[in-house]
């Protein structure tokens, strides 16, 4: 009976050590919204009892024809280092064996589906040649909150341009043969299911606001939103103050939003066994970000089924 009881502890000491030595290797391929995974999920994975390693091709803003053309440049040219002045993507694809590696459009192309190919699948092909190891996955990003400027020269609304890049992933995935990261289904789920939700201001009555005045709460938003910034005047020196706005880059929530979805997916677990939570965001916060990444893994997951 002893024996048996030892042999069974051992057992689950080795089920526990080996998922604790779960290793995943990754390179993203994007710009500013791969940037911000980079902020908290190598954290997320090491609570969970795992590890990542994480590099990037990232340039600000850059699309996937640009990633291409600087592809081409490269391969033309080998001194020619378009990612950090460093490496080229040939370079950086060779550099380790990665599990997987990530694509995505540039945001304001993202709700254009016509804006995808060819270079989607050129940079596929070019993955495949020097990363013939890799799954390359596509990183869905996120549509803007409502008072980024663009959405009215667009004209479309906010929820308008999540549908559209919505369809636009699908569809360039779906030719791909890929798997998508649902990032912006994350965030949109959990902008319209949060207990405390964003409250939308009046774009006109903030223009007129003068420092010190009090900024449109923040409550409830998942991207950096307005502050108070001080810039000095070039003439006289003197510092002024004007309303910065961010209405598309993640902010702390959203951050650990795309961290907790992107373990969940890269290391098929459940976002239950994540334990870190950053500072400044609540117990009760934290759990209802963990949950709505599963959610939205599994509602991407039975969707893409049928």
């Amino acid at each position: 009976m002893r024996g048996k009881l030892v042999l069974a502890i051992c057992a689950a000491t080795a089920l526990t050590l080996g998922a604790a030595a779960k290793e995943v290797k990754l390179l993203t391929i994007g710009n500013s919204f791969a940037d911000s995974a980079f902020v908290y999920l190598p954290k997320v994975a090491e609570s969970a009892g795992d590890k990542i390693v994480m590099d990037r091709a990232n340039i600000g803003g850059c699309p996937l024809e640009k990633h291409w053309k600087l592809v081409e440049q490269s391969e033309a040219d080998p001194t020619f280092k378009p990612y950090n002045k460093k490496y080229n993507l040939r370079e950086k694809l060779e550099s380790n064996k990665w599990d997987f590696v990530t694509i995505q459009q540039a945001s304001h192309f993202s709700w254009k589906p016509e804006t995808f190919q060819p270079y989607a699948k050129n940079l596929q092909e070019y993955v495949k040649k020097y990363a013939p190891q890799a799954e390359l996955l596509m990183q869905q990003t996120w549509a803007y909150r409502f008072d980024e400027g663009r959405l009215a020269s667009w004209k479309i609304s906010q929820k308008e341009m999540f549908e559209k890049l919505v369809a636009a992933y699908d569809k360039a995935a779906k030719e791909l043969g890929i798997r998508q990261i649902p990032t912006g289904e994350a965030v949109q789920l959990a902008r319209e299911t949060q207990p405390v939700k964003y409250v939308e201001y009046d774009l006109e009555a903030v223009k007129q606001l003068k420092y010190p005045d009090a900024l449109p709460s923040e409550d409830g938003s998942f991207v950096r939103g307005l502050w108070w910034a001080t810039k000095k005047d070039k003439e006289t020196g003197a510092e002024e103050k004007s309303i910065g706005k961010d209405a598309y880059h993640l902010n702390k929530r959203g951050q650990y939003l795309q961290a907790c979805l992107w373990y969940a997916l890269l290391f098929d677990k459940p976002t239950s066994e994540i334990k870190f939570v950053p500072e400044g965001i609540t117990a009760e916060d934290a759990a209802f970000i963990r949950e709505t990444a599963q959610k939205a893994l599994d509602a991407h997951k039975h969707r893409q089924q049928k």
